[in-house]
């Protein structure tokens, strides 16, 4: 019996022997295991501690490489406008001269159409006054007026009629007949201007031109007024067969 309870406490100092250095072995194991799982949890302090400073510091980075970027860019859009403003004075500059080219055959042009017809005008005058001077010529050797050249210098320095349209006014029979016609021949005298148009007067009435001023006849020369085809006109005795239309203003 005593022999049985040595082995039984020999057996239990065994036993925790065995136990100690087990659960020695399990606290280092557990102390080795540990560390890992501290610098776990410490990297992502590290982690968070180092992105705002690679991100702080890749900002300047990138700004410094951006803004001359920026810089050139806005300098480059500063300059556009200015080109443009030294190109527009270029482009002026070249089509000042064409500009002024085309002015310069425009007035041309103009000044060449002015004397072609004030050359026109001037034979046309000519024309006019070589007739007349014929008309003159013949008239003269048939027994016409004789017309001094001071005269003549008169009648082509007057101005040119101021025409009236038809009227349909009369003179009354016993007027017409004791004024007018081929028995009544007078001289009209220089027209005047009445109303804006060209007038003369005789026998108490007014009268208006209806048709342009004949080239050859002076307002000097002798003239009788008869009534043919519904219309007054005015007779040259020198010039038989010749007539003007007028008309009478009441």
């Amino acid at each position: 019996m005593k022999t049985f309870g040595t082995i039984s406490t020999t057996a239990l100092f065994l036993l925790l022997g065995l136990a100690v250095p087990a659960h020695a072995r399990q606290e280092k194991q557990e102390e080795n295991t540990k560390p890992p799982k501290q610098e776990q949890q410490a990297k992502p302090e590290k982690q968070e501690q180092a992105k705002p400073q690679q991100q702080e510091q890749a900002k300047p980075e990138k700004q410094t490489q951006a803004k001359p970027q920026e810089q050139q860019k806005q300098v480059q859009q500063a300059k556009a406008p200015k080109q443009e403003q030294q190109a527009k004075p270029e482009k002026q500059a070249q089509a000042k001269p064409q500009q002024q080219q085309a002015k310069s055959d425009k007035q041309q042009q103009q000044k060449t159409q002015q004397q072609a017809k004030g050359q026109q005008q001037q034979q046309q005058k000519q024309q006019q006054q070589a007739k007349s001077d014929k008309q003159q010529q013949t008239a003269s050797s048939h027994g016409g007026p004789q017309r001094t050249q001071q005269a003549m210098t008169a009648q082509r320095a007057q101005p040119q009629l101021r025409l009236s349209s038809r009227g349909s006014a009369r003179i009354p029979d016993e007027r017409f007949r004791s004024n007018f016609g081929r028995e009544h021949s007078f001289r009209m005298g220089d027209p005047v201007m009445v109303g804006g148009y060209s007038r003369f007067q005789y026998g108490g009435f007014w009268f208006g031109f209806v048709d342009p001023w004949p080239a050859d006849w002076y307002y000097t020369d002798d003239f009788y007024i008869d009534y043919v085809d519904g219309g007054y006109y005015m007779y040259n005795p020198y010039y038989p067969g010749a007539r003007f239309a007028i008309t009478v203003v009441i």
